[in-house]
């Protein structure tokens, strides 16, 4: 996978792992539909699922990501061109068949996760032993959400994924302008000062490494590669809440900083809380951030 190596330590010295493909696409793709939230942030749906006799097709996988987006995977073995225009037909048919989807969504999470659904950011996830410089290249030229992600079987029993490109749907002006808003919105409330430190934690997101994305929800904004490693909620009066995917009982808790919200409701995903009240606080956080960066 791009260079990575995996090695097996012993007494005796060290034995690499030979990378390989899939025997055949399903197993890569019944491998991922079983553990889908596990890998991919997703909750799985359904499998081959059927367009009707007008497309003429059959989706691979239909989930439902920690935002409410609705998510299309496909597969491919080896190296295939077609998959990014595969996965975009079915995207464009599933864009024009949202209330079936929900229905979908209703039949199989509930009522409450159908009414959730985010129609604004629809997301496609390719999956394939490889991808040329071609691909990364017209995923970039696309307004949709689409993630290229890399696989290799290492062994028996070990499975890589590597995020080889991903972009987020939108234009650059359009994110741009919602940035805008937002900290028009929050600096008639709240003030400069919070404006600034919600600014430097979206800096030090994003600039965490390629392929961040962010995703803006009413209740907060989440930065995401593949699954979120972060969600930021609106500035409070005095603070700025951020939840990360970090195991809390790894972390020394300290009060006033960072707290274990497993098994407590928040906006966001995650189980650390960091609450951050001054450019000092986010300089704290910084190895906070990067360890849920490379968790996700």
């Amino acid at each position: 996978m791009s260079g990575l190596k995996l090695f097996h330590t012993m007494k005796s010295g060290m034995t690499e792992v030979t990378p390989r493909l899939a025997e055949v696409e399903a197993d890569v793709q019944g491998l991922v539909e079983t553990h889908m939230e596990t890998l991919l942030g997703v909750r799985f749906l359904v499998s081959e699922y059927g367009t009707g006799p007008v497309h003429g097709g059959r989706i691979d996988s239909i989930g439902l990501d920690e935002n409410g987006s609705p998510v299309i995977v496909e597969y491919k073995r080896s190296t295939d061109a077609g998959v990014i225009h595969q996965g975009l037909f079915y995207l464009s048919w599933l864009m024009d068949h949202r209330a079936e989807f929900e229905h979908l969504v209703r039949d199989r999470l509930g009522a409450t996760a159908a009414s959730q659904v985010r129609w604004s950011g629809p997301r496609l996830v390719c999956i394939a032993g490889d991808f040329t410089r071609y691909d990364v290249h017209a995923v970039r030229e696309h307004r949709r959400s689409i993630d290229l992600v890399r696989y290799r079987f290492f062994g028996t029993d070990l499975l890589g994924l590597e995020t080889v490109a991903s972009v987020s749907g939108g234009t650059q002006a359009a994110r741009r302008a919602r940035r805008q808003a937002v900290a028009r919105a929050v600096v008639s409330v709240q003030g400069a000062s919070m404006v600034a430190l919600a600014n430097a934690v979206d800096e030090e997101l994003l600039g965490l490494g390629d392929g961040v994305n962010r995703v803006e929800r009413k209740q907060y904004r989440a930065y995401q590669r593949l699954r979120n490693f972060a969600c930021v909620c609106p500035p409070q009066r005095s603070k700025l809440l951020v939840y990360l995917k970090v195991d809390p009982k790894r972390v020394d808790l300290v009060p006033g900083f960072t707290r274990d919200v497993s098994g407590l409701g928040h906006h966001g995903t995650g189980d650390l809380e960091v609450q951050l009240r001054t450019p000092r606080d986010v300089e704290r956080a910084q190895d906070l951030f990067r360890a849920s960066y490379a968790a996700a």
